[in-house]
């Protein structure tokens, strides 16, 4: 049976879509029978026809997804997008790169390797951003004769 037009009114009566209107299956007959918009009004309140609810979004995958990322997976190089400063700030990069530098510093100079005054301008100079890592560090060192390197045997 074609209830094209009473879905149509259902639909502007309820200020819904008509794919969200709803008419009891049971009632197919009665509904059928509804050719005036009070007749449709009628329907609606005694419950024949109603609107189905919103559908939203679900966002139960979402939540699966950060819960893993939350545990660090998911964090590999295929799945990673943006660029350097995106994945890992400038700042947090930098710290990463001065801590072991100065602390390899304070090392040396505790351990009377380098005098303070030498420290001071290595410190400085690692400020600035001359070295990429200790080794780096270690390398000018011994190249500007500031510190002998044991040799290991």
């Amino acid at each position: 049976m074609n209830l094209k037009n009473q879905r149509r009114m259902a639909a502007e009566i309820l200020k819904c879509g008509e794919n969200r209107v709803w008419i009891d299956p049971d009632m197919l007959e009665e509904v059928s029978g509804c050719i005036t918009r009070a007749d449709i009004r009628t329907a609606i309140a005694s419950g024949m026809i109603r609107a189905k609810p919103k559908e939203g979004t679900s966002y139960g995958r979402i939540r699966y997804a950060h819960g893993q990322k939350a545990k660090g997976k998911r964090k590999g190089p295929g799945s990673q997008e943006g660029r350097n400063n995106a994945l890992i700030s400038r700042k947090r990069r930098w710290i990463s790169v001065i801590r072991p530098i100065r602390d390899e510093l304070r090392t040396l100079r505790d351990e009377g390797k380098i005098t303070p005054s030498v420290y001071r301008m290595y410190y400085r100079r690692a400020k600035g951003g001359a070295y990429r890592s200790r080794r780096n560090l270690r390398m000018h060192m011994v190249n500007a004769g500031d510190l002998v390197e044991e040799e290991e045997i």
